[in-house]
């Protein structure tokens, strides 16, 4: 499995999941290759990109609504030359009904702060017994996913991930913000 580097992105101002949170983050979502993937809050598409490079017999839907991560996300789509990606333009909960499938994993990065009304209607397009995963820097955030995803009978594991990197030639260490990284395992019918 081939990971892409955060450098390798096109990105522009826009918000992007970091490589090591990527990697850990498709790893939970526990990919093979023939899955149809959804990413709700896309951003510059690093993770689109990287679960489509992933799931090379499957497909990725990925639903952003900020105009300069869409921008981001084709100019992505054309560098990295990926076919299995459709980009939906708009807010997750007023596109969601457009997208007509069930999905083997759901990624969520962004909400625009409608958490628990989002994983409600992904809970309806994912298969039993697969995972949705969830990606925060706020614990008031964490807090409402957890708190829904416990309601709907999912079983949750919650990672909080630090990342330093070195800088400069005194190689100080520069630090990310932590990430909250959210599993839930859809219960089987």
């Amino acid at each position: 499995m081939i990971y892409i580097k955060d450098e390798e992105f096109i990105r522009g101002d826009c918000p992007m999941t970091k490589e090591e949170v990527r990697i850990l983050s498709t790893a939970k979502m526990q990919l093979k290759e023939d899955y149809k993937v959804l990413d709700i809050g896309a951003g510059t598409g690093s993770v689109s990109i990287q679960v489509a490079k992933i799931c090379t017999k499957g497909e990725v839907v990925a639903v952003e609504k900020d105009e300069e991560a869409l921008k981001a996300i084709k100019n992505n789509i054309e560098k990295f030359d990926v076919s299995n990606l459709t980009v939906i333009s708009g807010e997750a909960l007023e596109v969601e009904e457009k997208i007509d499938m069930l999905f083997d994993s759901i990624f969520i990065g962004g909400s625009g702060g409608n958490i628990e009304d989002i994983i409600k209607r992904c809970h309806l397009k994912l298969k039993s017994g697969c995972n949705m995963v969830l990606n925060f820097i706020t614990l008031d955030n964490l807090y409402k996913s957890m708190s829904t995803l416990k309601a709907l009978n999912y079983d949750i594991e919650c990672i909080q991930v630090s990342i330093n990197k070195t800088r400069g030639k005194s190689y100080m260490m520069s630090a990310n913000n932590s990430i909250f990284i959210l599993t839930g395992t859809k219960p089987e019918n």
